[in-house]
């Protein structure tokens, strides 16, 4: 039996994110013109790669319906103008669809089924909400194999409040107002921006182009903060202000194995060293990254001390201050989400996952001295999704 291969996670873009819904800038947008736009401009910043050579496109959607149907993949690929050669599927684990995407092709490429792969995601909440159409077994309520209200993820944070009395509202509110500033210095510093692929776009007012998330807002404030509504529970502590909204978006990555990359000139950008899902009680599915993550360390041979950089998903603040507890890590530790993160960016449920790779990949570049990051999030239904990547920058000095 060969070795496994290294993988390597090549490049990684995606659109800029908008507001779900009429007001949003993708109301007249198709999900499937999304994701083969990302799909093209990936494309076209990797000239050296010959388009025949890729093995697998593997693209996720969690309502797979209309024109967020129909094997994504396959069309997807046909439609971003790879050669008839090249095969696609989709793939589905809610919030995490396109860190799944990634982790199943990279598998494939491991055990040397493959040599190169795009796997990316994508959302459009706005044509397509979460669990539209879906028709949920009347046994899980009937036998009571979950809540209730275990499918709202909102109620999902609740619990979390209800579970753990030190994941006050002001924490989450600093948190989520902190988001918005780091994503708000990010842009500033020009740090997002060059892996944003720009989209034509069509409204009342004709013709436009997107270049940038639309739904920040770095004039947050906590005196702000504190008045927002609780939509999911009178007198709650999950707001706007503290949870990522509705959004559309898609992302795509592009990986490799190590000998590939060699041959056809490509970038490095991260290795990947492990990666795990864990399941966890869909009543409070946000504590999922928490048993994930450490799974992912127990199969690395690491510790959370050796995570120099993490990129978590912020699908609710609670749900990311839930994990930094379990792990004893401070609110307000830089190594966590250095450039803010979907509270303000937005979380187009399955494109998601590559957005954290890519935001962890332009950290490794600037941080030489981190060499093992961590992506990570929750997943609707009680599930996490974790996976850590080695900086090929990292130069073994202490800053």
């Amino acid at each position: 039996m060969a070795e496994r291969a290294d993988v390597v996670f090549v490049d990684g873009v995606r659109t800029p994110f908008g507001r779900a819904g009429e007001k949003g800038m993708y109301w007249n947008t198709r999900a499937d013109d999304l994701i083969v736009k990302a799909m093209i401009g990936m494309l076209e910043r990797n000239p050296n790669l010959p388009k025949e050579r890729i093995d697998e496109v593997a693209v996720a959607a969690t309502t797979q319906e209309g024109d967020q149907g129909l094997t994504l993949g396959r069309t997807a690929a046909i439609l971003a103008g790879l050669p008839l050669s090249v095969p696609g599927y989709a793939i589905d684990r809610m919030c995490a669809g396109a860190m799944t995407a990634v982790t199943a092709v990279a598998g494939s490429i491991a055990f040397g089924a493959y040599d190169v792969a795009i796997a990316g995601g994508v959302e459009h909440m706005g044509r397509h909400p979460m669990g539209g159409n879906a028709d949920p077994n009347p046994r899980f309520l009937a036998e009571k194999l979950v809540s209730p209200d275990a499918l709202n993820m909102g109620i999902t944070a609740e619990r979390l409040h209800d579970r753990f009395p030190q994941l006050t509202k002001e924490r989450s509110d600093r948190f989520g107002m902190r988001s918005q500033q780091k994503v708000a210095a990010a842009y500033e510093a020009g740090h997002i921006q060059p892996d944003l692929v720009p989209v034509a776009i069509r409204s009342g007012e004709g013709w436009g182009l997107a270049t940038h998330d639309e739904g920040l807002r770095p004039e947050t404030t906590m005196e702000g903060l504190a008045t927002l509504r609780t939509p999911f529970r009178p007198h709650g502590r999950v707001t706007a202000g503290n949870a990522s909204p509705l959004t559309d978006g898609a992302s795509v990555s592009l990986l490799a194995s190590a000998d590939a990359a060699r041959e056809l000139g490509l970038s490095t950008k991260m290795r990947l060293v492990s990666f795990a899902f864990a399941g966890v009680q869909p009543e409070v599915m946000g504590i999922g990254p928490i048993p994930s993550t450490e799974k992912a360390l127990k199969k690395a041979g690491l510790t959370i001390d050796d995570i120099g950089l993490f990129e978590l998903n912020e699908a609710f603040a609670v749900q990311v201050l839930s994990l930094l507890d379990h792990f004893g890590i401070d609110d307000d530790d830089p190594r966590v989400n250095q450039w803010g993160g979907a509270i303000a960016f937005g979380h187009p449920l399955a494109s998601s996952g590559v957005r954290l790779m890519i935001q962890l990949a332009r950290q490794f570049e600037l941080h030489p001295e981190v060499r093992y990051g961590l992506t990570a999030m929750c997943v609707g239904l009680g599930q996490g999704g974790s996976v850590i990547w080695e900086n090929p920058h990292y130069d073994g000095k202490k800053k």
